[in-house]
């Protein structure tokens, strides 16, 4: 017989405790997070609804990254802008969909910045593969009047970050940092909430599974290309299984979980990597970050570059302390 949690953690329940352990809080932040689990409960539904309500296929337009965008890319992205905007706790939205960053209305303005992938590995909508939303949250800092420079601040300044994975369940990871730790959510159908199901993910020091698209090796650099040999070496210790999904968010959650590294690493032809540091990168590396991982371009740590345009991209490595570790070293070797 199944037996009901009486206790029920929700997300909600989860952020107003958390809330109450810091004595200057507003609530505000509490009702950022809520508006966002409306997004992607809104999200993982169409998700789930799309071959049927013909969501699936091209929406005839062409994004800021010269993508083309999906039905459900355009529907996610307008639940998210609508959700935030009207939770009225933000000022400035930068998506991935929108050419330049989004003001929230003066009457409707809060004190955050919310950068968001509102539909993480969309090229993989039509084939029912595992995809997500991410997000990060900012504080405005200054009393100067809204502009993209607003959003300009490095991954360490995140007041907090999470996505949510619309694979064969749906679950929001969430941290707000501070040494929090990471938790994770898994959405029950049956009560339309979000339960507390991974308490304080810590991701393993070293993993068995390294993450890369391979397709790509001829266009790597001298340390990538050593790393991955390493790997796979059976003299260096047992090799490491390859998994390599295409959605980043997908890839991200199972490093997580298991252990091992993420890796998108600049090429000869896209020299600054593909993936884009506000959205994708700084969130992900935060989280990876704060469950006791490490986070890199290879050179410096991701959460450390200073930002200076919202679409910009960033070479990353991402997952298990160890394994990480492994490649910084190689990158130093290479810049000797």
């Amino acid at each position: 017989m199944h037996k009901f949690d009486t206790n029920c953690m929700t997300l909600t329940r989860f952020v107003l405790q958390e809330q109450r352990k810091v004595p200057e809080a507003t609530g505000d932040l509490t009702q950022l997070l809520n508006s966002i689990q409306t997004a992607v409960k809104a999200v993982s539904s169409a998700v789930r609804k799309a071959g049927i309500a013909k969501l699936h296929g091209i929406a005839g337009t062409v994004n800021v990254q010269g993508e083309d965008v999906k039905k459900l890319d355009v529907l996610s992205n307008e639940l998210f802008i609508n959700m935030l905007k009207s939770s009225f706790t933000t000022c400035l939205l930068v998506s991935e969909e929108n050419d330049t960053y989004i003001e929230v209305e003066t009457e409707r303005r809060g004190k955050y910045i919310v950068c968001f992938d509102p539909l993480d590995g969309s090229s993989n909508i039509d084939v029912l593969v595992t995809i997500g939303s991410i997000f990060s949250i900012l504080r405005k800092t200054t009393d100067e009047p809204l502009s993209e420079k607003d959003a300009l601040q490095p991954g360490n300044k995140l007041v907090a970050a999470g996505y949510a994975v619309y694979g064969s369940a749906t679950m929001m990871v969430l941290t707000c940092g501070r040494g929090q730790g990471v938790n994770g959510f898994m959405l029950d159908p049956a009560i339309g909430e979000f339960v507390l199901t991974d308490v304080n993910i810590q991701i393993p020091n070293r993993g068995k599974i390294f993450s890369i698209n391979e397709g790509y090796s001829h266009l790597w650099d001298e340390a990538v290309t050593e790393y991955v040999k390493n790997k796979k070496d059976p003299k260096q210790g047992k090799p490491y299984g390859a998994r390599y999904v295409g959605s980043m968010v997908a890839d991200v959650h199972r490093t997580l979980k298991y252990g091992g590294i993420f890796m998108y690493p600049a090429t000869k032809d896209a020299p600054n990597g593909k993936l884009r540091l506000l959205y994708e990168c700084n969130p992900l590396a935060f989280i990876v970050k704060e469950a006791g991982g490490l986070a890199t371009t290879g050179k410096i740590p991701i959460l450390d570059v200073q930002p200076t345009a919202i679409h910009e991209r960033s070479p990353i490595f991402l997952g298990s302390k160890d394994d990480v570790q492994d490649l910084i070293d190689l990158y130093k070797k290479y810049s000797n």
